[in-house]
């Protein structure tokens, strides 16, 4: 049995109506955790040139993994790192990484200005046909680049995101629940049915969005980039995905007030 998407069809400006269907997409990783494991390889070469975006802020202990499990993927074409100013050894890291890999590029920002700022530099010189946004953790999986991409491909999509829920991950209560309402506060305004807006792995067609277009300096780009998408017309997707959460402990960085900001940012864009 393949994986499963969940495809949105979009049947007027707005209201998307999805549906599910079942395909393979190629073979994931060895060793990895089990978020949809589609049977057999993609042995042709992909035809997309696939720019993977990689917003960091101190995250020294984790970016060369990241970088080395992103540079596996044999879509990727290049892979553009934002240091959002870091205090600790992220660009040193990046830097080890780019001389060892031509496709690896570090842009390093001044100061720390947040997830969004980062996304947009890294969006105003990514080069590929589709993008990837991935985190500099260790919580999302490359190896899952195949299904992400795989709608897209195919020209039934051309905005994908990689869903924590359809795969039954662990997101932590807490986070789970606000990313729940997110979504949902999400789903009404914008007449989706989706399951995870919130979720890092989103893939694109480049095409569709320019960095000018997009405001956002912090998380709220997570939910500006699928409005401003939707208000382009792309057709939407859905995929489940792998996930190893952390808490704020293992250094994540979102915290519970974001929540405020995100809901905001989701009325601000539908209406503005």
């Amino acid at each position: 049995m393949g994986c499963r998407f969940r495809r949105a069809e979009q049947t007027t400006s707005w209201g998307l109506q999805p549906r599910t269907y079942n395909t393979d997409a190629g073979r994931r990783a060895e060793n990895t955790a089990p978020g949809c494991a589609p049977k057999g390889r993609v042995s042709r070469k992909p035809a997309m040139r696939v720019s993977v975006l990689v917003p960091a802020y101190n995250e020294e202990r984790t970016v060369e993994e990241i970088l080395r499990r992103v540079l596996a993927q044999e879509a990727v074409a290049e892979v553009i790192v934002v240091d959002d100013a870091s205090s600790d050894g992220t660009a040193a890291a990046v830097e080890r990484m780019a001389a060892q890999d031509p496709r690896v590029r570090l842009i390093r920002h001044e100061r720390n200005r947040g997830k969004g700022a980062a996304v947009r530099t890294g969006l105003a010189q990514a080069s590929g046909d589709v993008v990837i946004i991935q985190d500099a953790d260790l919580e999302y999986n490359p190896a899952d680049y195949a299904v992400l991409l795989f709608p897209i491909e195919r020209g039934e999509a051309d905005f994908v995101l990689g869903s924590r829920y359809l795969a039954g991950a662990d997101t932590r209560r807490l986070f789970g629940l606000g990313n729940r309402l997110i979504t949902w506060w999400f789903n009404l305004l914008y007449g989706t049915r989706l399951s995870d807006v919130l979720t890092c792995y989103k893939a694109f067609r480049r095409e569709l969005v320019n960095a000018g277009e997009l405001c956002c300096e912090g998380f709220d780009i997570d939910v500006e980039l699928p409005a401003k998408l939707l208000r382009h017309g792309a057709r939407v997707a859905e995929t489940p995905i792998s996930y190893d959460a952390r808490g704020a402990a293992e250094g994540k960085k979102i915290r519970w007030w974001v929540g405020f900001r995100l809901a905001w940012a989701t009325l601000r864009f539908r209406f503005g």
